[in-house]
């Protein structure tokens, strides 16, 4: 894991990239935390990666249930990589299941 002192030490960030960081971070979990909870799914937890490129900061990540923890709200069934990580099975039927609720369709 890297921190913020590491980042500075290191010199992969300035504080002030950091705290873009921070602010995009929060950004970021205000939207998926309210499009999760309109399908009835909380947004457990998730990770995000940034990098410097020209010296702006970028989010260069992708967002699937492979990177983060959904749970059905009402019953907390795992909806994301905890059901392989787990054997609880149903991994490919319950990734299906997050993209109905978000409102995509799949090809019969």
């Amino acid at each position: 894991m890297i921190n913020e002192s590491l980042a500075e030490t290191f010199g992969w960030a300035t504080p002030e990239q950091l705290a873009k960081m921070k602010v995009l971070t929060f950004k970021v979990n205000h939207i998926l935390k309210a499009l999760f909870a309109e399908s009835d799914m909380l947004l457990v937890d998730y990770k995000l990666e940034f990098g410097v490129f020209k010296g702006e900061v970028v989010l260069g990540d992708e967002f699937s249930p492979d990177g983060c923890r959904l749970w059905d709200a009402n019953t907390r069934e795992k909806l994301d990589k905890d059901r392989f990580r787990q054997g609880l099975g149903g991994v490919i039927e319950a990734y299906e299941e997050v993209g109905r609720r978000l409102g995509i369709t799949f090809p019969a």
